[in-house]
């Protein structure tokens, strides 16, 4: 539950809230740059949204995030309890992650199971775990003007309910444990029948 999971990790009720994490939050590669140029973006072309919205930032020096986008910010610094990382996942709208590089990321493999859609750069793994506009959105690699239309598009013009079923949906049929152990079985007897 949305609401119970904001009041769990004392996060406002009454906010669109993006989610973005990495284990340092000013990582140039995970690309917060991007995403403070998105966020500029928004305030000039959308200041409505942006009234609305909130930013929820996980990771070591989430703290100095504070004062870098047009709307507040709620810092978590580090959250080693699994429990507490799904509830943060469970109380956003979106988890944004404008990674310049990556290969396939847990932080988005954990956000589509808790139901939570996904806005990224079209870059490594990445376009394999989003099916654009249909568990989140996929923005061109280092567009901030698509990335802001990417939070656009998941806050305000999709079915958020839709977007958050079809993100369990992938999450359970691509990296569920029963499709996952049956991949390993498969590559098994392959490499037996060369033997």
């Amino acid at each position: 539950d949305k609401k119970r999971a904001r009041l769990q990790c004392n996060l406002p009720t009454d906010k669109k809230l993006l989610l973005f994490g990495a284990f340092k939050a000013s990582d140039p590669r995970k690309g917060i740059d991007y995403l403070k140029e998105a966020c500029r973006i928004l305030q000039e072309t959308d200041a409505g949204l942006v009234s609305q919205v909130g930013l929820i930032v996980v990771g070591n020096g989430a703290e100095q995030m504070r004062d870098l986008f047009p709307f507040p910010v709620w810092p978590f610094d580090s959250v080693g309890d699994e429990r507490q990382m799904a509830r943060l996942y469970n109380a956003a709208d979106a988890f944004i992650t404008p990674s310049l590089e990556d290969n396939l990321p847990n932080t988005i493999v954990e956000a589509l199971s808790c139901g939570t859609p996904c806005i990224g750069f079209r870059v490594g793994g990445i376009p394999e775990m989003i099916d654009h506009l249909q568990n989140g959105y996929l923005a061109e690699a280092r567009n901030a003007a698509d990335l802001a239309e990417g939070i656009r598009f998941v806050l305000e013009k999709a079915d958020a309910d839709a977007l958050s079923s079809n993100a369990v949906r992938v999450a359970h049929a691509r990296y569920g444990e029963d499709h996952v152990a049956a991949k390993y079985i498969a590559i098994y007897r392959h490499a037996t029948e060369f033997k």
